[in-house]
């Protein structure tokens, strides 16, 4: 099922950007149920069986948001809302050159975003013994 996105994904990021966007590599890879889109390594749009979402700024967030059949993005029922991201109506998916624009938007608000914080054990404490032990690398 997520090939289908992929194919999906890949197609309309072709026809929008024909592969990159001025000298940003964009590549897309499978993301949970669907396909997602990395500028340089960082996510910016995914399309999922919840719709194609985007990553935008706020105020552009918020102009798309007053738009019907626009909303906020959660990948699961009780999951969290996914505050950058908004799920774009399928008719706004039919206009290239708005599409286009927002894509730009996205990608240029993506790459300026810092790189998200890993979470690292240094160590892991050994349950029956409470001494603590050097995690492999």
């Amino acid at each position: 099922m997520a090939q289908e996105y992929i194919e999906r994904l890949n197609a309309l990021i072709e026809r929008l950007t024909s592969g990159s966007l001025k000298g940003v590599k964009l590549e897309c890879k499978h993301f949970f149920s669907g396909a997602a889109v990395y500028a340089e390594g960082k996510i910016c749009m995914s399309w999922t069986p919840v719709g194609f979402a985007i990553k935008l700024p706020e105020t552009s967030r918020s102009t798309l948001l007053n738009q019907q059949g626009a909303k906020l993005l959660r990948y699961f029922p009780k999951g969290p809302i996914k505050k950058d991201y908004v799920v774009l109506p399928e008719s706004l998916l039919n206009e290239m050159r708005t599409l286009g624009r927002l894509a730009k938007t996205s990608v240029k608000y993506a790459m300026s975003l810092p790189a998200p914080k890993t979470k690292r054990k240094s160590h892991i404490t050994h349950r029956s013994t409470g001494r603590a032990k050097t995690a492999r690398r």
